[in-house]
Parts: structure tokens; C-alpha cells; sequence
């Protein structure tokens, strides 16, 4: 499996499309294949779902992430898991031993349009 962890330096990042760089994650039969880190190609409405599609991902991995993100994930087959806090190294392990779990979102981005244009920074709660 291919995962993506938005990634804030050696932190998952508290929200996904506004993180700077995603740790990319390919594992196979327990073991971790490969790890390489993308630079985040800029938060547009419905692209990175369409671009984590193209890289092969098979789930997502973030602190938070709005519902419409979720649903243009969950359209091309890719799960996600939110609510997740630590560093990147932490959070693989996790994904090895397959106790990694999704919760509630960290981010409450707030209602309204134009969400991911108009806004630079995510309401997410805590310093983690």
C-alpha cells in the first residue's frame, strides 16, 4: 500500500491541503519499500485528490481535512485517516503494526465557499 502523510517538518501536519510536503510511504507485507517526500503542489479545490490518485496513493494520512476533501478521496478509492498527531516516524510505525486509527478531524475549517482560496491558515485546535 502507497500512503501519504501530510507532513510538517518530522510532524504530521494539522491539516492536509495546507501542509507543506507529504511523506509518501509504500508498504508490503509489513515493511516499509520506500519513503519519499513531495512538496505539496499547491491547495486548489479538488487537486490533490485527482494528484494523490496519479502518485498511486491508497490512503491518506493527516491531521484534518474537510469533508468535501474526503468525499473527492473516497470517489477515486482512497481511504482516509484524520485525526492523527506525532511525528512522521511514530506515525509509520503505527501504519506497520496496523494500529493506526482514524477520529475526528483536527481542523474545523468553518463554513462557506471558497474555503481553500480565500483562507491561509485552518482553525485546528491545540499545538501539536
Amino acid at each position: 500500500m502507497r500512503f501519504a502523510i501530510s507532513t510538517d517538518g518530522d510532524f504530521v501536519s494539522p491539516h492536509f491541503g495546507r501542509c507543506p510536503s507529504f511523506t509518501v510511504v509504500d508498504i508490503e507485507n509489513n515493511k516499509v519499500i520506500k519513503i519519499e517526500v513531495l512538496e505539496n503542489p499547491g491547495h486548489h479545490p479538488g487537486y490533490l485528490p485527482e494528484f494523490m490518485h496519479k502518485k498511486g496513493v491508497s490512503s491518506i494520512v493527516c491531521g484534518g481535512m474537510g469533508q468535501r476533501a474526503k468525499d473527492l478521496f473516497q470517489q477515486l478509492g482512497i481511504q482516509t485517516i484524520v485525526a492523527v498527531k506525532g511525528k512522521i516516524n511514530d506515525v509509520i510505525e503505527k501504519l506497520l503494526k496496523g494500529e493506526l486509527k482514524s477520529g475526528e478531524s483536527l481542523c474545523k475549517p468553518g463554513a462557506g465557499k471558497n474555503y481553500g482560496l480565500e483562507k491561509t491558515e485552518c482553525d485546528h485546535q491545540g499545538g501539536d
